[in-house]
């Protein structure tokens, strides 16, 4: 059942297990506000008025004319829960059955970077909103988690797996959704493909907002990094400078020289992530300089007001100095380069429902893996699919262009409403 939100601080000395022993004694930054007052002033900026499971008005916008709700759901009897903002409307008759839209974050954030959606999404009549935080992740609790790192590639890609889809199916039987919209970003776009193949019957559309692990791996990509070349790369060529077919097809992946310097850092690297060291390490174990490196990461969002990158920088580093939990996964679900160890490109095939890409403009994530995705889908059945390319965005096209991607995820939204 859905409890009140727990209110924690911020830990005010950096000691975990994880930590080098340089570090352990240094002190975190000193935050005097709750984690969960720094959520809240970030899900302001999102103009919804949230509120506890208790009623007690908690946050308010200027310009709030939606009301949220910030809640715990358990979802065992060991203390875990799932850190959810539900918006639930009271539009309609009372005699049509709403829609749910549930939004799942992507690896090293949480709910609150969907704070320039949920507002505009939760304006489309008929629908429920929801945004959870993925269990060991953002303001969810944090059980240990165990790598099967030393088992079979396959134990443990299922072992990671089932940790999350799981407890993503726990939580809708406990909020009573029968069917729902789910719309992942990144790594939130793996999980939810994931449930969608596992739990067809509770999907009634599949969103996937620039989502990891979709292609194959290159056949020679880690001797590359090996041997410090790196991806292929194309030559542009020089101003003025003709170009023809034959080379194009010289240039399109020139080779790289090998550099030491690069050989040494993706082997470090590499060894890392092999033995299931995640970014937050890094940024807990800089003790007070972890808010530093995290005001660089945020500032670099020039989409964003000074007001909104300040509440945005104070929670991303609220969820990423917690304990670390499930972050670990990460290494026995991608390999080195961000590519899965079980590509989804290989497994969607059998997907029951209509299923979108949505990819950046300038995104890392490259949308040929999508197109490549839908081709398979369309030789193995006959469901809807379609990929969107959002304009003047990254990989974080959610936060970048909102318009665009709202305008985009409404739609969907709209056209599954129809259908009904």
């Amino acid at each position: 059942m859905p409890t009140q939100a727990t209110v924690t601080n911020v830990p005010a000395w950096g000691v975990t297990k994880s930590a080098p022993s340089l570090f352990r004694l240094w002190p975190w930054p000193a935050d005097t506000k709750s984690n969960h007052q720094i959520e809240l002033e970030l899900l302001a900026e999102s103009g919804l008025q949230v509120v506890s499971s208790s009623n007690e008005t908690l946050a308010t916008s200027t310009v709030a004319d939606t009301k949220a709700e910030l809640m715990d759901v358990d979802i065992d009897d060991s203390g875990n829960y799932i850190h959810t903002l539900a918006i639930r409307g009271g539009d309609g008759d009372g005699a049509t059955k709403r829609h749910s839209l549930v939004l799942t974050h992507g690896y090293f954030t949480g709910l609150g970077f969907f704070f320039r959606n949920m507002h505009e999404l939760s304006r489309v009549p008929g629908w429920d909103v929801y945004a959870i935080d993925w269990l060991g992740m953002g303001r969810s609790s944090r059980p240990p988690y165990k790598s099967q790192r030393g088992e079979s590639e396959d134990a443990r890609v299922a072992h990671a797996e089932n940790f999350f889809v799981e407890s993503l199916e726990e939580w809708r039987q406990r909020m009573g959704i029968e069917r729902m919209t789910l719309c992942g970003h990144s790594f939130g776009g793996y999980m939810s493909a994931l449930y969608a193949l596992r739990y067809p019957d509770r999907v009634e559309k599949l969103v996937l907002a620039s989502p990891i692990g979709v292609p194959a791996q290159p056949a020679d990509f880690e001797e590359r990094l090996r041997e410090g070349r790196g991806p292929a790369r194309r030559r542009l060529p020089a101003k003025g400078e003709a170009t023809t077919p034959e080379y194009e097809d010289a240039a399109a992946a020139e080779p790289e020289q090998p550099s030491r310097s690069r050989m040494l850092m993706f082997r470090v690297l590499m060894g890392l992530w092999e033995r299931n060291y995640a970014p937050q390490w890094l940024v807990r174990s800089t003790g007070p300089f972890s808010r530093r490196l995290i005001d660089w990461y945020v500032g670099r969002f020039i989409w964003l007001n000074d007001t909104q990158r300040q509440a945005l920088a104070a929670y991303t580093h609220q969820i990423t100095v917690l304990p670390g939990s499930s972050e670990a996964a990460l290494g026995d679900i991608l390999r080195p380069g961000a590519f899965a160890r079980r590509p989804l490109v290989d497994r969607l095939g059998p997907i029951a429902m209509p299923t979108v890409f949505m990819y950046g403009a300038n995104d890392w994530v490259d949308h040929s893996g999508g197109a490549q995705a839908i081709r398979r889908i369309a030789a193995a059945g006959s469901v809807a699919t379609s990929l969107f390319r959002v304009p003047n965005t990254g990989h974080n096209l959610h936060l970048e262009n909102p318009i665009d991607f709202n305008r985009i995820l409404a739609s969907e939204m709209r056209a599954t409403s129809e259908k009904r």
